[in-house]
């Protein structure tokens, strides 16, 4: 903003200088002249002076100060709206991206477990979607140059629109079981034929997960476990 209020300023100052040493009026009258240009009309038909040269003055000012103006004004819509704006357009895209996917395997969490999970299966070219609520971690997501979007995936219009209806897989990645839990729940009500993969916190977990319709339930705790003593 600073750039184009100080032409702005530049030009009043131009003005009112300009107006003064032309005719000898004071700042007022000079100022008066910038915000009622026919001001200078009536003046001169009462007083003596360069009236041409005045006025041919008074259309390059007043030029000048209605492009420093939109100047202003677009800068200032910009600044209030551009990244919004921009924010839209990456949004329209990633939808048009989700909407040409089929049996792809949506990650719902990208913590350290959904990362990971999101990588290896990134590497083995599939096709994956990302939903995470948290900012830090669905920026991560886009930095990473993943799908992902913004949301809770236990709402099943955020599950529409990471497409469960055309998905393989989903995945309830997130620390937490009883989320894990109810986004089974609420894919296999939008998905009945969609693989449901749930983390879970121990064995308990387990077993409320098989019966909200998960296909297979990881402990990682446990998975960890079994790769240490595998590798021993």
């Amino acid at each position: 903003m600073l750039r184009p209020v100080v032409v702005f300023v530049a030009i009043v100052v131009a003005g009112v200088a300009g107006f003064s040493t032309l005719d000898g009026i004071g700042i007022v009258d000079a100022l008066f002249w910038l915000l009622d240009p026919t001001s200078i009309e009536l003046h001169f038909r009462t007083h003596d002076g360069p009236a041409t040269l005045v006025k041919g003055y008074a259309i390059v000012v007043l030029s000048g100060l209605v492009v420093a103006s939109l100047w202003i004004g677009e800068t200032l819509v910009s600044a209030t709206f551009g990244g919004q704006i921009q924010e839209e357009l990456e949004q329209m895209q990633l939808e048009r991206n989700v909407t040409e996917l089929d049996d792809h395997v949506i990650v719902c969490g990208y913590g350290t477990f959904g990362q990971t999970i999101a990588a290896q299966l990134r590497d083995a070219d599939r096709d994956v979607v990302v939903v995470e609520h948290q900012d830090a971690q669905y920026q991560r997501a886009i930095d990473d140059d993943v799908l992902a979007i913004n949301g809770d995936a236990r709402r099943e219009d955020v599950l529409t629109e990471a497409g469960v209806k055309r998905a393989d897989t989903v995945i309830g990645a997130i620390d937490d079981s009883n989320a894990n839990i109810q986004i089974s729940i609420a894919a296999s009500q939008l998905a009945p034929t969609v693989t449901l993969v749930v983390r879970a916190g121990d064995q308990r977990d387990e077993a409320l997960a098989r019966r909200a319709g998960a296909d297979e339930v990881v402990i990682p705790e446990v998975v960890s476990g079994e790769h240490v003593c595998t590798n021993l």
